[in-house]
């Protein structure tokens, strides 16, 4: 056998080929939006709870608009589907997608927009990893849903996108609301409501009939003559207090005069006593006069004067 024959070479570069290089291209793409926040929660829009018209991005042929239509009319008959064909895969097609969302956005065609296609391989959903589709739904005023290839395919389009859906019937499902559940839903309220207001009325009625069976009603006048004697009691009262008040200041009164009296000096005048005054002063020694001094004699009814005769 003969023997193969091998030529050194060295290896400067490796890259791969075919889905290695898409997928690469997706991860780099995702990061940079991602850190520039077009996926941050805050910027995300709410879905309206019952939008009158759903804007369609997507191919006009094909089942994804047929389940979308049978979906939203199964769910609200009156509910109106506003298609725009868009090319969903191959060349151009994230261009088309993109100025879809901006005519839908300019002319205000619709309450909530939805881009679907079906599954597909990587190549196939390429269009929806394009930055000039994921720029253009995060600077839509409208609200978008993603809809796009099967539940485990994930494109930066859904990660932009204001809310996903695992399949374009899923997203008819997240857009229009079952009328019938809230009709249901309506009913269930009414009889709620109904039966909270005639639980209240028997409550009023009751209150009702406690109040005019009270005695308030009955004998309005019982509560004022109730009073009244309350108040000719508090007067009683208050009278008595004073008046015992009144007769033990004035026993206290007659006490302090008796001792007061008692204590007096001209109580003790009354006894024969006289008080010597010389010049208006008080003599309480013989060593204060002399001979011939005047002097006063206060006695117990009235005043006489007199010379001192000192005797040696």
């Amino acid at each position: 056998m003969k023997e193969m024959e091998f030529t050194k070479s060295i290896v400067r570069q490796c890259k791969r080929i075919g889905l290695g290089s898409l997928y690469t291209a997706y991860e780099k793409l995702k990061e940079k939006l991602e850190n520039e926040g077009l996926f941050n929660k805050e910027h995300k829009k709410t879905i309206p709870f019952m939008p009158k018209t759903i804007g369609v991005l997507t191919s006009q042929t094909g089942s994804v608009i047929r389940d979308i239509i049978n979906v939203s009319t199964r769910r609200n008959p009156n509910v109106h589907i506003r298609l725009l064909p868009v090319p969903v895969q191959g060349e151009g097609a994230s261009s088309k997608i993109a100025e879809a969302i901006y005519t839908m956005n300019n002319m205000q065609l619709a309450d909530v927009i939805i881009i679907a296609r079906g599954g597909g391989s990587l190549e196939d959903l390429w269009p929806f990893n394009e930055e000039i589709v994921a720029r253009a739904i995060y600077n839509s005023k409208l609200p978008i849903i993603s809809a796009v290839g099967h539940e485990t395919d994930f494109t930066i389009a859904d990660f932009v996108a204001d809310l996903r859906a695992p399949t374009p019937s899923a997203a008819a499902e997240l857009a229009v609301p079952d009328i019938q559940q809230i009709k249901l839903n309506i009913n269930k309220y009414e009889n709620r409501l109904k039966i909270a207001l005639r639980d209240k009325l028997n409550l009023m009625k009751m209150k009702y009939s406690k109040c005019i069976s009270s005695k308030v009603f009955k004998e309005p006048l019982t509560l004022v003559h109730e009073n009244y004697i309350k108040l000719d009691g508090y007067i009683k009262n208050m009278q008595i207090s004073i008046n015992q008040k009144y007769k033990d200041s004035k026993h206290i009164f007659v006490n302090c005069i008796s001792k007061l009296d008692s204590l007096s000096p001209l109580k003790t005048l009354t006894r024969g006593y006289a008080i010597i005054e010389k010049e208006k002063k008080v003599i309480k020694s013989i060593n204060q006069l002399k001979n011939k001094d005047k002097i006063q004699l206060r006695l117990s009814d009235g005043v006489a004067s007199a010379i001192v005769e000192k005797e040696n």
